[in-house]
């Protein structure tokens, strides 16, 4: 499912006197497939853009405003580029603004626009929501402005948004999913260096996503103590190996010999990210291979991890993850994005996809805390234009 065009240009229509937009741009969610809170350590991830998309429809105006409309909250606020700081304070419009803030700190001359978006990535489900609207709205404004665009650096700025404007510790990955996505494909993804490298997602295999219903904000769950736990290891592996930069350079053998010098709780976090860094080339391999076996195997021991040793899932990610796995046709599932709520996937052979998706639905809404939503994900391509 994706957003159809010809409904937000009717909803800018409405909304500004029956102008047609001199644009429509659109980015996608994304899911990860393994890789899990190793980006923001510059370690390696395997997202895929997903046919979950943000639109935004734009015309230029002659000032230096931005009158912008939101479907999703029936809500228009106003954005003075000229009056661009950093709030922290995490509002659907903050994203639009931190956006434009980092765009124009960055050297960009901006015009103004009436904005409107339109989205069908649930919120607060682990699908980046947040990122496919940075990149949505870089995407826009750069085409209004007559900006060149280039996916990879936009998604820097787009991540400097959601760091210093809106006040979220995400890493890259996101913005770079959603900005740089292939049809068909995940992104083998160095956060380090940025090279991307487009992996094909097996025919006979399907992605299921499982909304678990349940939502949760970075901004107010553990997800800063996480990254503290993990900076007080790696000054312990700096002491022994100055050249050490993050923990993407440590590995099992310079962990065990830090062990003693961390308490349980960072060793089990920093464990993790040592462990899961390894997945997204495994991953990758088991892909190339047709090894569906083993590309579930990986997958399960991502969520394995992410449960036991970085404890970040939760009951409802638990009891899909383990509904999917005692189903007929399903390798593997994971929970996928920042945790705490929000959604997990499983890997599914694709002639059993639909008779998944429909068990499991039944049975989690059945015997769950929540409703949830379950859909059949396809890799897409990453942030465009649209012809209006």
């Amino acid at each position: 499912m994706s957003v159809d065009p010809a409904q937000i240009v009717d909803d800018f229509r409405k909304a500004f006197d029956g102008r047609i937009p001199h644009l429509v741009a659109r980015a996608p969610g994304r899911i990860n497939l393994i890789g899990e809170h190793t980006d923001y350590h510059d370690g390696f991830v395997l997202p895929a853009a997903i046919n979950r998309e943000v639109l935004v429809a734009a015309s230029p105006r002659h000032d230096r405003a931005l009158r912008v409309l939101a479907t999703a909250y029936n809500e228009r606020v106003t954005i003075a580029l000229d009056a661009l700081h950093p709030t922290g304070r995490n509002r659907w419009h903050d994203y639009i603004a931190g956006t434009a803030w980092a765009l124009t700190n960055a050297g960009y001359e901006l015009v103004g626009a009436d904005v409107v978006i339109r989205s069908d990535v649930p919120i607060g489900a682990g699908l980046s929501s947040s990122a496919a609207l940075e990149m949505a709205v870089a995407r826009a404004l750069c085409a209004i402005s007559e900006v060149s665009w280039d996916a990879l650096p936009m998604a820097k700025l787009a991540r400097k948004a959601e760091n210093a404007f809106v006040g979220v510790g995400c890493g890259i990955m996101d913005q770079v999913a959603s900005g740089a996505g292939v049809a068909g494909h995940a992104l083998l993804l160095d956060c380090r260096s940025l090279a991307v490298d487009p992996i094909a997602i097996p025919a006979g295999l399907s992605i299921i996503v499982m909304d678990t219903g349940i939502r949760r904000s970075l901004g107010t769950t553990e997800y800063d103590t996480r990254r503290k736990a993990c900076n007080g290891a790696l000054d312990a592996a700096r002491r022994r190996h100055p050249d050490v930069r993050t923990l993407r350079d440590v590995d099992p053998a310079l962990l065990e010999a830090i062990r003693s010098e961390l308490d349980v709780t960072a060793y089990r976090r920093v464990a993790h990210v040592v462990a899961e860094n390894a997945r997204p080339a495994q991953l990758a391999a088991a892909f190339a291979v047709g090894n569906y076996e083993r590309a579930g195997d990986l997958v399960n021991a991502s969520h394995t991890s992410l449960r036991d040793l970085y404890e970040v899932s939760s009951p409802e990610l638990n009891f899909v993850t383990n509904l999917a796995r005692r189903t007929s046709k399903c390798y593997g599932a994971r929970m996928t994005g920042a945790g705490f709520g929000g959604s997990a996937i499983a890997l599914v052979a694709s002639e059993a996809a639909g008779a998944f998706a429909a068990e499991v639905s039944a049975t989690y809404r059945a015997e769950g805390s929540a409703e949830g939503q379950f859909f059949t994900c396809h890799p897409a391509d990453g942030a465009s234009l649209l012809t209006v």
